[in-house]
């Protein structure tokens, strides 16, 4: 059971990475006031990919509590960038 957690975790850094990836080269196409937004977000998800691989090492999100930190941090930042990014959309830009 554990390799499967582990490999789980690393199939779903695969998963962030690619979005981290798919988001730069959006912020290369992106209106200038979306192109922050973009490498925010997109470094959000490169760092929530890496605390998926940690995690598949240390077999839990919450431990150490530093992880548990990161990955809380991670989702804040994506949330308020994607919030961020819908008002900039919202209002035309």
């Amino acid at each position: 059971m554990d390799d499967f957690f582990a490999i789980g975790n690393r199939c779903e850094a695969g998963l962030w990475f690619l979005v981290a990836v798919a988001l730069f080269v959006h912020s290369w196409r992106a209106k200038p006031e979306l192109r922050k937004i973009c490498w925010t977000l997109a470094s959000a998800f490169l760092l929530f990919g890496i605390s998926d691989l940690i995690e598949a090492e240390t077999g839990a999100w919450w431990r150490p509590l530093w992880l548990l930190a990161m990955k809380g941090g991670c989702l804040l930042v994506i949330a308020a960038g994607f919030w961020q990014y819908w008002r900039v959309v919202k209002r035309g830009g």
